[in-house]
């Protein structure tokens, strides 16, 4: 990188600001771009100047706004992109947009690195949605989780050579911007990695019912409100803390000249596999009391199991095991009334200590 910032595009949103935080504590300077669109980024960008001071650079622009973007671009040793439109309920009542922002943003991103005179790593955050809703997988009903009925797809998870499959428009933006930023690999030579992420979960993550789904579980629990679940909550998801998610990203980025023009599936793998019903439980536990809970239909898209056959991050990035997804929980459980302790409001309902 030679002594160039780094560039997080989306970097004061929950994965880019954990990501952040974590490059300016190593002594990196970070140029934070981010249109401070979502609630509660702008509190992220504040507390990544509080902790770093001038090593974070804000940037306070679009990712549609390609000159300002070719500005960002041409400073960096490196880029990580995060910026998004990240839920699939979005894209679905606003689909030209979602393709503006995942997909027109992504090539403007590639465009920039491409004008450059020198190599510079991109590491982009896909999603597991590139896969579609998994029709052909013949589930079992264990408990209060689905499974494959295959064991060995249920012992290793839905690997990378899996078809694609792009469902919603969510699904079609974020997927064609995957295929994008592999091209770009082939095409042009830009060392550029694609990660295929499962469900992210953690301190800093503003979790509703559209996208950050435990935090947003843990957020209601806490508050002694009933969590909606649509279906039957026997979905399952290998559910990742957003610490071994940096760890990954940065591992990806030390790794890039064997990681380029490849993608990999990133999630908890089985051994951080729950469905909704069982972290709902987890949750009562962890309070002491049962969370309410309540059922409206399947929605569009919906996987009812995707789990990350992460075999191949972990070889070819060198990954130490993850977090446990009970102790992760708790983790979070711990931050978000923390947090809310500090901003002086009432305790939460049963508030983990």
């Amino acid at each position: 990188m030679n002594g160039r910032p780094i560039l997080v595009t989306g970097g004061a949103g929950f994965i880019g600001a954990n990501l952040s935080d974590s490059l300016a504590a190593d002594g990196h300077a970070v140029i934070v771009y981010d249109a401070l669109s979502r609630p509660g980024v702008a509190g992220n960008l504040d507390w990544l100047r509080q902790r770093h001071g001038s090593r974070i650079t804000p940037v306070v622009a679009d990712i549609r706004d390609a000159p300002e973007l070719a500005r960002a671009v041409a400073e960096a040793g490196a880029v990580f992109h995060f910026a998004a439109q990240v839920a699939v309920t979005t894209s679905l009542v606003a689909p030209r947009a979602d393709l503006e922002i995942n997909l027109l943003g992504t090539v403007n991103l590639l465009e920039a690195l491409r004008a450059l005179e020198r190599p510079v790593p991109v590491l982009y955050a896909s999603t597991n949605k590139v896969y579609g809703d998994l029709p052909d997988i013949t589930l079992e009903a264990v408990g209060e989780a689905y499974l494959p009925a295959d064991p060995d797809l249920r012992a290793r998870g839905i690997g990378e050579a899996r078809p694609l499959d792009f469902h919603t428009p969510y699904g079609c933006s974020k997927g064609a911007a995957d295929q994008y930023v592999l091209d770009y690999a082939r095409s042009f030579g830009i060392p550029a990695a694609v990660m295929r992420m499962s469900c992210v979960y953690g301190p800093r993550q503003m979790g509703n019912e559209d996208q950050g789904w435990v935090a947003h579980f843990l957020i209601r629990a806490l508050a002694g409100e009933a969590v909606t679940l649509y279906g039957d909550g026997r979905q399952v998801r290998d559910i990742l803390h957003v610490r071994d998610v940096v760890a990954v990203y940065r591992a990806a980025l030390a790794c890039i000249d064997t990681a380029a023009g490849r993608a990999f599936n990133i999630g908890g793998g089985p051994g951080n596999a729950v469905s909704l019903l069982q972290l709902l439980d987890h949750v009562g536990a962890l309070l002491g009391r049962p969370v309410a809970r309540s059922f409206q239909d399947w929605r569009p898209g919906d996987q009812r199991y995707y789990v990350s056959d992460t075999r191949r991050a972990v070889e070819s990035l060198g990954l130490e095991p993850f977090t446990g997804w009970r102790d992760g929980v708790a983790d979070l459980a711990h931050w978000l009334t923390t947090e809310r302790a500090q901003a002086g409001a009432p305790p939460l309902a049963g508030a983990a200590a």
